[in-house]
């Protein structure tokens, strides 16, 4: 299939989205570069295609990160209580070098480990990649030396997971590949991409996206089934997409699906599993013994309470709430007047998994980056929603610098800090209302009014419903679009031969 940066229109076939004539934010963000490209330009002649031009961003944006640790680096991580915390700079990735026993040479999952926790806590194939950064890494000089290169390395292997990441979104969406900046440039990906191992899951999730939209639905079993061997939320959106080939009919390549993601996990988990047991269910024992913790509303909620609900209360409760907000998708997506998007859906699904979940650790975010950029590619709610996050980021580091800081209580109080967490919360509500809007009016969905159907559903791309509920039976309403020309869901509009702008 013919890539983003090097397909040419048609006379007959619009060519790509430019987000600087389709987006006001962005039209305003680009003067920073000269401001949008002009009708005369000469676009696709030169070596700075999409891809090339936002994997380098994200590069770039990467290496700001690894500055922004520099402070931890060099000290706070070894020296002082709370340095680590007011600097903003913290990582598990240094800490569990040695807690984890990677200093001492223990194989995860098969070696017992010393102190509360038993064995690696953290799923297979993250455990892997774990151990293989500790390869790599030099077992000589002083343990703050070992510490620092064990960082280092983890922190390559990850840039490599976040050019993955970006690569792979610019080319889901094929007629939209400058939607591809947003993730390249969102801070919250900056600030947390090397707190944890979570952009391994969060790169072979994007490349499932990608071969999905390729209608290749057995690679993106597989990719899905790696996933959810390095984190489990990409399980999650199994789901979405077993109600979307419902509605749409397509039953074979939803088992094509399932079956390759089932056979993925089983290959990277059987073998832990038959000569590990103990330490592969370390993972789902820590998950669900562990109490109400940082960034959830059940935190502010134990927080302000005489009687805190116990860790079997939030469990269930959360389960619960986690089934009805997939019910009630569910519902939406087979009563919608058009089929919902499957990024639209995906975005929703591992939202409410967060809202509700009873930990919110701040590398989560990057968890809804990608989806968030193919579900809502507007840039002004983009930004919106990066703001609470990067206000959370902060809170948590301020309430920890706070509570290890002894008398001196530098930092943010509990009470700054649950307004940090109302932060995060209202941010990613806003976001999943907006999307949830353009799912009921879809001529509200920038994607959609663009003339594309679903860009990243593949085989339900344009494809006929063959089971919907209420709604969706009956004729569409259109609303009256705040700006730009009504298009047909799905139809191809032809551009206006001047029109190449950026």
């Amino acid at each position: 299939m013919p890539s983003a940066e090097s397909t040419q229109a048609s006379p007959h076939e619009p060519g790509p989205v430019r987000p600087t004539r389709e987006d006001k934010v962005a039209a305003a963000s680009s003067e920073l570069i000269g401001g949008p490209v002009g009708r005369h330009a000469l676009l696709g002649t030169s070596w700075w295609t999409p891809v090339r031009v936002i994997a380098l961003v994200a590069i770039g944006m990467f290496a700001l990160g690894l500055v922004q640790k520099a402070p931890c680096y060099h000290s706070a991580w070894f020296f002082g209580a709370s340095s680590q915390y007011t600097k903003a700079c913290y990582s598990d990735i240094p800490h569990l070098y040695q807690g984890r026993g990677f200093a001492d040479g223990l194989v995860p999952y098969f070696d017992k480990l010393t102190g509360d926790m038993p064995y690696l806590e953290y799923p297979v194939l993250t455990g892997v990649f774990m151990e293989v950064a500790s390869w790599l890494t030099p077992h000589s000089g002083s343990i703050q030396h070992q510490e620092r290169w064990y960082w280092m390395v983890n922190a390559g292997m990850l840039m490599v997971c976040a050019a993955v990441l970006a690569v792979c979104v610019v080319r889901t969406h094929a007629r939209r590949p400058w939607d591809g900046l947003l993730v390249a440039l969102a801070p919250a990906l900056a600030l947390t991409a090397t707190i944890n191992w979570d952009l391994l899951a969060v790169a072979l999730t994007a490349a499932a996206m990608l071969m999905w939209s390729r209608e290749r639905p057995r690679a993106f079993g597989v990719l899905l089934g790696l996933a959810t061997a390095a984190k489990l939320y990409p399980v999650l959106l199994l789901g979405p997409l077993f109600v979307l080939c419902w509605r749409a009919g397509r039953w074979r390549e939803y088992r094509m699906a399932l079956g390759g993601a089932i056979g993925a996990w089983l290959v990277v988990n059987l073998p832990v599993m038959a000569f590990a047991r103990d330490g592969w269910w370390q993972f789902y024992n820590f998950s669900h013994d562990r109490g109400v913790d940082f960034g959830s509303f059940w935190l502010i909620w134990s927080q302000n309470s005489a009687d805190p609900p116990s860790t079997d209360f939030v469990n269930t409760v959360a389960t619960l709430l986690v089934v009805l907000c997939f019910l009630g998708i569910a519902a939406l997506t087979l009563m919608a007047p058009r089929r919902p998007r499957f990024a639209q859906l995906a975005f929703l699904i591992v939202a409410v998994f967060i809202l509700t979940n009873k930990v919110y650790s701040p590398q989560y975010v990057l968890w809804l980056i990608p989806l968030a950029v193919l579900a809502r590619p507007k840039w002004r709610d983009f930004l919106i929603w990066q703001a609470c996050e990067v206000a959370y980021f902060l809170g948590i580091w301020l309430y920890l610098a706070y509570t290890t800081s002894g008398d001196a209580h530098k930092g943010l109080p509990t009470d700054g800090y649950h307004w940090a967490i109302a932060a995060h919360l209202a941010g990613t509500v806003y976001l999943c209302a907006v999307v949830v809007r353009d799912i009921l009016v879809p001529d509200r969905d920038v994607v959609r009014r663009a003339g594309d159907d679903d860009p990243s559903g593949g085989v339900l791309d344009g494809a006929e419903d063959v089971f919907v509920l209420g709604a969706a039976a009956r004729p569409v309403q259109y609303a009256a679009p705040p700006e730009g020309v009504q298009v047909e869901w799905g139809g191809r509009p032809e551009p206006a031969p001047e029109d190449r702008s950026l």
